[in-house]
């Protein structure tokens, strides 16, 4: 092990890791995990190189605190790979509101700076912000660098930003935005591997999770996206709404008399998939459902990803490929194919076998649009980051 990079990806209940050994000019990962069922019954699952998956767990409502849980992360790594300890951490930050979107080394400053951020990504922030806090706890002295999610998006045009709203107001920061930066960074750059020819075009690549985002890449750098101020907009998500008329906002305060936290509530966590089917955000168990309301919700997820592209191709004069990533991007064919052929105007064609078998190129001969399926790997993103700022 030469210089052990640690990156983390913290969220409201979960917690993941991944140790990359920066040997030389590369970065191969060595370890990865992720401690799920934070505040309710905590699970450690982590693998080293290609040995067994080990577990630990702890009692259901033992609530225990993110730098309790990273000091077991902590403990994990410095037995599974014979004593070494990180000598760096990169974070995934959500938002860098309009002042952060290079990466950062960190201290207290910068951290009560990033506070101020919280109220744009309440659902991200805080937590990645407390893992911050928990690392510098348990490996003080070892630096802490930030990787922002909205970085990618930066230098768009300004009318792609910019809200009809007062300008005074675009001075205090409300402004489109733009996340899931780290996902498209990468898959901008596997893009130029995979096809010179469509990183030098016009791409549009799908971001589709839980979380869920489209973006319009021109020579590789993001010329528009879905996702706005916050990540709510755009669209529909596992238990976000997407974008909604901001007048249903004011009806839901002022003739149904919810407040601020219970808009929130209802916008961010019982929205989405989850709203719509009544059942389940997970996409897995939609797809696997009967029910009427299921099948609901995937059409409007799939009618949302389509009307959005035709928005974003049109914001770039054109289209010549796509690419599909993250949970449901990567394991969904079905979806893949729902997507693709209410895209077939574009010359869209599929082919069904390359669908089916996953990452690849999966578009047929014909097809004017080159479609491809590219695992992302945000964590490599930010071990780069971390390795360079700090080189």
């Amino acid at each position: 092990m030469t210089v052990p990079l640690l990156t983390l990806n913290a969220g409201s209940s979960s917690l993941k890791f991944a140790v990359f050994d920066a040997d030389g000019a590369g970065l191969r990962r060595v370890a990865a995990g992720q401690v799920e069922g934070i505040g309710s019954a905590p699970h450690l699952t982590a693998r080293a190189g290609d040995g067994a998956a080990e577990e630990r767990r702890w009692p259901a409502g033992e609530h225990l605190s993110h730098e309790a849980l990273l000091g077991a992360v902590f403990d994990w790594i410095e037995g599974a790979l014979g004593g070494a300890r990180p000598a760096a951490v990169g974070h995934r930050i959500v938002h860098g509101g309009s002042e952060f979107w290079r990466p950062v080394r960190l201290d207290a400053e910068l951290l009560a700076r990033l506070d101020a951020l919280s109220p744009l990504a309440p659902l991200h922030e805080p937590h990645n912000l407390a893992a911050v806090r928990a690392a510098m706890a348990v490996a003080p002295g070892v630096p802490q660098v930030a990787c922002f999610d909205t970085a990618f998006h930066h230098g768009h045009a300004p009318e792609v930003d910019r809200f009809g709203l007062p300008l005074e107001w675009e001075a205090r920061g409300v402004r489109r935005y733009g996340f899931h930066g780290l996902s498209y960074e990468f898959i901008a750059g596997r893009v130029a591997e995979l096809s010179p020819r469509l990183a030098a075009g016009r791409t549009i690549a799908a971001h589709l999770g839980a979380g869920a985002s489209l973006c319009a890449m021109r020579g590789g750098r993001s010329a528009d996206t879905t996702m706005g101020f916050t990540a709510l907009d755009g669209l529909v998500m596992g238990t976000r709404c997407g974008a909604l008329d901001p007048g249903v906002v004011l009806h839901l305060q002022q003739a149904h008399g919810l407040s601020p936290e219970a808009v929130g509530d209802l916008l961010y966590k019982r929205s989405g998939l989850l709203g719509v089917s009544g059942i389940s955000g997970d996409m897995r168990a939609l797809l696997a459902s009967d029910d009427p309301r299921a099948a609901a919700a995937i059409d409007l997820f799939v009618f949302r990803i389509v009307r959005e592209a035709g928005a974003l191709a049109a914001s770039m004069g054109g289209l010549d490929g796509l690419v599909f990533t993250a949970g449901v991007g990567e394991n969904a064919p079905e979806i893949r194919r729902r997507v693709c052929a209410r895209l077939d105007w574009l010359g869209c064609v599929l082919d069904p076998e390359a669908n089916a078998a996953g990452p690849g190129r999966i578009s047929a001969a014909e097809s004017r649009l080159e479609v491809w399926v590219i695992p992302t790997d945000e964590e490599g993103i930010i071990a780069r980051h971390t390795r360079e700022l700090l080189a």
